[in-house]
């Protein structure tokens, strides 16, 4: 996988040529691969080398060229793959040539080859896990409430777009609608702190986003509203909460469709506040046949206006990387509509990735920033960093981090990033299943 403590490079869309990146591509269990421009050509050329000319380990380096070369790769990793940058695909990732990716930074990449089309217009994407500003977070910072955000906020704001989901109502004006102490409120001072760490878009289709009732929900669709950032997910009733946020970069138009699975938000309804409500295994099931429709066909009507459709469902069974049989299920009527990825949240650990139809849907991607500090598994987790040519989805790095001092994540290496990689891995479905 990527270097997960490398920030990702300053995307960049060049002028439409004749000519693209000539990239390499290796398996994603490998670790990040960068080599040095005279190492690639070499390979290009067909010069026989091991894995260990490269700093990694391997016997012979097994180079694959051609239609099918991606998917040798992909699951193999004594395989190095050639080709067309525009064939790779999120089941590999690409090799950096002279600290250059292929992908994210087409135009400064040294080596090119002829093509039928230009490079489309590169949009970089980051996604992030459960995001919960209250109880033992807000007790931690009260005097700076968004202080859990700053070690990873460079690297955020380096995307064109950030995507999370918040947990938490900004107003305790209300009644605590959930046992003991699971209702969850946010200073509302943390939103100028979300905006200044990038944050573009926040999911509010979630199992806390109603803790405080009616009015307090209305108080944190107002002061988000008043921000720069977008919501998507809950609303004043079905039709707002149902309604997909769509944000354009580049002239690329990104749609996004959330819902809630998991329940105790009140059900948005044509009279009443509440999230958009997907019934399904395991807390609001037996799978809704209705709610289902009513759910791929927004993301179709939204993919008749939109060049990329992004789901984010809140999901799925807590303390497991497991998916219920249900995720995959409406995670699979998804992409049948028409979703490009599916980010989903809700289980507290991180869960496998499944492909269908060629595109992801990665069922959760862990807490990001939480007071769950009883378990190694509540306390880490992934970024989904994705890079998107036109209408495309090119790679999706997931760089995994751990949730450390002040409930703040910091981005992980060694054998603890090793370790909640395994977990991702082998809950996933080939070729991505390790």
């Amino acid at each position: 996988m990527p270097d997960p403590t490398a920030a990702p490079t300053e995307s960049q869309s060049p002028d439409a040529t004749s000519h693209q990146p000539l990239a390499l591509a290796i398996d994603v269990h490998r670790p990040a691969l960068s080599i040095s421009e005279s190492v690639a050509r070499r390979l290009i050329s067909g010069e026989s080398m091991r894995w260990s000319d490269l700093g990694q380990d391997g016997g012979v380096v097994r180079v694959r060229r051609g239609g099918g070369a991606i998917r040798a790769a992909a699951g193999n990793p004594d395989v190095l793959a050639i080709g067309s940058a525009s064939d790779l695909r999120p089941i590999v990732q690409p090799v950096r040539v002279g600290g250059v990716d292929p992908l994210r930074a087409p135009a400064r990449y040294p080596l090119t080859t002829t093509a039928s089309h230009p490079v489309g217009e590169v949009t970089t994407l980051t996604i992030v896990g459960d995001i919960m500003l209250g109880r033992g977070v807000g007790d931690t910072h009260a005097d700076d409430p968004a202080a859990p955000l700053r070690p990873f906020a460079a690297r955020l704001r380096s995307a064109d777009l950030t995507v999370g989901n918040l947990e938490s109502t900004l107003a305790e004006d209300g009644s605590p609608q959930q046992p003991g102490d699971d209702s969850f409120a946010a200073d509302p001072a943390v939103v100028p702190g979300l905006a200044a760490a990038g944050f573009d878009l926040l999911s509010l289709a979630n199992n806390h986003t109603g803790d405080y009732g009616p009015a307090a929900l209305r108080q944190t669709l107002r002061r988000l509203d008043r921000s720069p950032i977008r919501t998507v997910g809950a609303g004043v009733d079905a039709t707002a909460a149902w309604r997909p946020v769509v944000i354009e970069r580049g002239g690329v138009r990104i749609g996004f469709v959330a819902f809630n699975a998991i329940g105790e938000t009140p059900r948005a309804t044509a009279r009443r506040f509440g999230a958009a409500e997907v019934r399904m295994a395991p807390r609001t099931g037996p799978l809704s046949r209705s709610d289902l429709r009513r759910l791929t066909d927004t993301i179709r009507q939204l993919g008749q206006r939109t060049d990329v459709v992004i789901a984010l469902p809140h999901w799925g069974d807590q303390y497991t990387n497991v998916p219920v049989p249900d995720q995959r299920r409406v995670g699979a009527a998804m992409i049948d509509a028409g979703a490009d990825l599916v980010v989903g949240g809700h289980p507290h650990w991180v869960q496998g990735v499944q492909l269908h139809q060629g595109r992801l849907v990665a069922h959760s991607l862990g807490n990001f920033v939480f007071d769950m500090d009883f378990s190694q598994e509540t306390e880490e987790g992934v970024v989904l960093e994705a890079v998107l040519w036109g209408s495309e989805v090119m790679s999706a790095r997931f760089v995994p981090y751990v949730i450390g001092g002040g409930f703040a994540p910091r981005t992980a290496a060694g054998p603890r990033a090793d370790a909640t990689l395994d977990r991702l891995w082998s809950a996933s479905d080939p070729p991505l299943r390790r």
